[in-house]
């Protein structure tokens, strides 16, 4: 591979790495925002509270234009489903790899400053 090629795939590594990062920094984000939403609707969800309105919907007295997602069997399930499956998957990617993994952790890189940089040869 010429050097250049190499620059220029690396380069686009470093795009598409760069992106992501800055995407999953918006979706952490707004995950820690909504965790007290996630804490009570888990506490909500098969609670007395919960039973009460969900008999009362089943019973035709709440209004009918009442949005009542929450009071589906389903609903705050599949939610508190889909986040276990998502700290399922992330989990990993927080522990260190195997010695054998071509995947580099923050933790196995050096400090900022003590990379070894190699000498510029500029002769201008």
């Amino acid at each position: 591979m010429k050097q250049t090629e190499r620059i220029m795939q690396m380069e686009q590594r470093l795009d598409r790495a760069s992106q992501a990062v800055a995407q999953l920094t918006t979706a952490l984000n707004q995950y820690e925002g909504v965790q007290d939403d996630i804490h009570q609707l888990s506490q909500y969800y098969g609670s007395n509270a919960w039973k009460h309105d969900f008999a009362a919907d089943e019973a035709g007295l709440l209004p009918h234009d009442l949005k009542r997602g929450v009071l589906s069997e389903d609903a705050i399930w599949n939610l508190l489903t889909d986040i276990r499956e998502l700290e399922e998957r992330i989990s990993p990617l927080l522990t260190p790899p195997s010695p054998h993994s071509p995947i580099a952790t923050i933790s196995q890189l050096p400090p900022k400053g003590e990379m070894h940089m190699p000498e510029r040869n500029d002769k201008s």
